[in-house]
């Protein structure tokens, strides 16, 4: 019983307190009804409230990316210069992405480049700019190398397909012994862009950049490596597929032998009712051929005489000439015949003197007695008949080629004057065929193949349309930017049909306190003509709703009244048996559940 009491005794405070909070409520909420128009005020800043922010919502500025996938070092720096200029900014993607204002995203782009920024991580020539004092050698050496390196980088990010590059030197180590001299070397790792690859060329032209960037560097001692380990850079080109370039003249070239076979054939059956397609083999090989062929001097009188060599011998006496001097003394003798040309062997020795000289003349007999022998010798060289041919085959020639050839039917008119579609004839499709044969330089010996087929074409597909002006992407931006504000418009007029204008009604003069007020002025005015008329004295229509006024307002006052004597009555029970007021509210909460 000791321990009962106190819980007893405390029972008393505990509803004192719940009463006085149970008061300060019941006096807000009745200060809240003596004012009708607190709700109304209420819910129209809340609407304001409502109506501003998405005023603000409506008119914030549209961001776009100012860069992305920069250092921390150059985010830094970007950052302090945005709020050095006042420039609103935003992160996101874990901030690696920078977001400004789209109508100051250009513009910022070309100041921040004047400034350097961004500078991508790799350091340049400006490293130079602030060399100490007392800087050594070697560190002068090395941060030269380092510009090197960053300024090379920094050329090979020029490059579309590159997103960032890193440079590598191994500068060549000078030694006044041959044997000890290192050569130099380079190494390129590439950063590309998601769905970009380097072609062949751009891949040569990074490594001559290189090579011709670094003294005593040869291009065959630069090595580039993409992101994914891939060796980019072939020595040589061994082992390369056909590159963007040798692909690109494979496709000129089949166009262009597509293009004559169309412009030949148009004429006759007009160009949509042709269609061509030609593949061609290229080889891109670089071949070299040296031809060496020896021509044996069978024609005597073709015959290249290098040099030629004769002598002539005489043996035995020779008789003084006897006779009287006259004309057939003094007459000289008959030239001798011409040295037959020598047999193909080249060389003739010891030819008789009766063989080569012819017999003399009987006239000169007497002048001249030859006794003994005469020896005549004939050597011969001749030019060994060679020719040399040295042939370079062009890179590119055409290995084989195959076309195909569609022609459509012709138009033509049946029997009963209807338009028909017509087959050519055969004698048609062998002078086309012979035509195109010409247009493509068909050659058997090259293996080439053509195929001419005449077959009906279908009917063409309806172009595709133009896209309407409301798929286009400026009707996009600007429907956006009218959405905004028509959400504005929606939410106010929201506002205003489910809050204000409810809330407005509400604390309105009832309709029957309206109806009677205006019923009693009615009466009044009705009652005045028919009481002057008795000969009472007229009611004056402005008294008469005054006084109904004043009526409304005692009814209030008393409901009022009524009211604060039934919630005193109430409190006193609940001071004085609690326990009623707790079934009752329990029984309220059983019968709306």
């Amino acid at each position: 019983m000791s321990n009962a009491t106190p819980a007893a005794a405390g029972i008393p405070g505990s509803a004192a307190a719940s009463s006085n909070t149970g008061s300060g409520l019941e006096r807000l909420l009745a200060r809240v009804r003596s004012t009708p128009l607190l709700p109304v005020l209420i819910a129209g800043a809340a609407s304001i409230a409502v109506l501003v922010a998405l005023l603000l919502w409506a008119q914030a500025p549209d961001y776009r990316v100012l860069f992305s996938n920069f250092s921390e070092a150059d985010g830094g720096r970007i950052i302090a210069e945005l709020d050095k200029r006042g420039v609103p900014y935003r992160l996101s993607e874990g901030g690696s992405t920078l977001l400004v204002p789209a109508e100051q995203m250009h513009a910022l782009r070309l100041q921040l480049a004047e400034q350097g920024l961004p500078q991508a991580g790799n350091v340049g020539f400006e490293l130079m700019d602030k060399q100490a004092f007392g800087v050594s050698q070697f560190a002068e050496h090395l941060n030269f190398q380092r510009g090197l390196e960053g300024e090379l980088a920094r050329s090979i990010e020029s490059l579309g397909p590159v997103a960032k590059a890193r440079v590598h030197l191994a500068m060549a180590k000078q030694s006044i012994f041959v044997r000890d001299r290192q050569p130099a070397s380079a190494s390129v790792v590439l950063t590309l862009h998601p769905g970009r690859s380097l072609g062949e060329g751009q891949v040569d032209a990074i490594v001559h950049m290189v090579s011709s960037s670094v003294p005593e560097l040869t291009a065959e001692a630069v090595t580039v490596v993409d992101q994914n380990g891939r060796l980019l850079s072939v020595p040589g080109g061994e082992g390369r597929d056909l590159d963007g370039s040798q692909l690109s003249y494979i496709d000129e070239v089949e166009s262009s032998y597509q293009r004559r076979i169309e412009r030949i054939l148009s004429p006759l059956l007009g160009a949509e009712n042709v269609r061509a397609q030609v593949a061609v083999e290229i080889d891109f090989a670089n071949r070299e051929q040296t031809a060496e062929r020896f021509t044996p001097n069978q024609n005597p009188g073709e015959a290249a005489i290098r040099s030629q060599q004769s002598s002539e011998s005489l043996s035995g006496d020779t008789a003084p000439a006897r006779g009287v001097p006259g004309a057939l003394s003094n007459t000289p003798p008959a030239p001798s015949a011409p040295t037959p040309p020598a047999p193909p062997q080249g060389q003739t020795r010891g030819q008789p003197a009766q063989n080569a000289a012819p017999a003399a003349d009987p006239a000169t007999a007497t002048a001249r007695s030859t006794q003994g022998s005469a020896q005549r010798d004939s050597l011969t060289n001749y030019e060994v008949d060679r020719s040399v041919e040295h042939v370079q085959l062009r890179r590119g020639s055409i290995k084989r080629m195959t076309a195909a050839v569609v022609l459509n039917y012709r138009n033509g008119v049946d029997a009963d004057g209807n338009p028909t579609r017509e087959a050519l004839s055969a004698a048609e499709l062998e002078q086309i065929n012979r035509l195109v044969r010409q247009a493509m330089g068909y050659s058997e010996n090259r293996g080439d193949q053509l195929e001419v087929v005449n077959s009906p074409f279908t009917e063409a597909s309806p172009s595709v349309a133009a896209s309407p002006w409301w798929q286009t992407p400026e009707f996009f931006v600007m429907a956006t930017s009218i959405a905004r504000y028509l959400m504005v418009g929606i939410a106010a007029l929201l506002l205003w049909l489910l809050l204000l204008r409810p809330l407005m009604r509400r604390h309105a003069p009832s309709p029957a306190a309206a109806g009677g007020t205006g019923a009693e002025t009615v009466d009044a005015a009705n009652v005045g003509p028919a009481s002057s008329a008795g000969g009472a004295e007229p009611v004056d229509p402005v008294e008469a709703t005054a006084a109904a006024t004043g009526e409304l307002q005692r009814r209030q006052r008393r409901r009022s009244a009524v009211y604060e004597h039934n919630l005193a009555t109430l409190r006193e029970m609940a001071q004085d048996d609690p326990r009623l007021i707790a079934m009752i509210v329990s029984g309220w909460m059983k019968k709306n559940d």
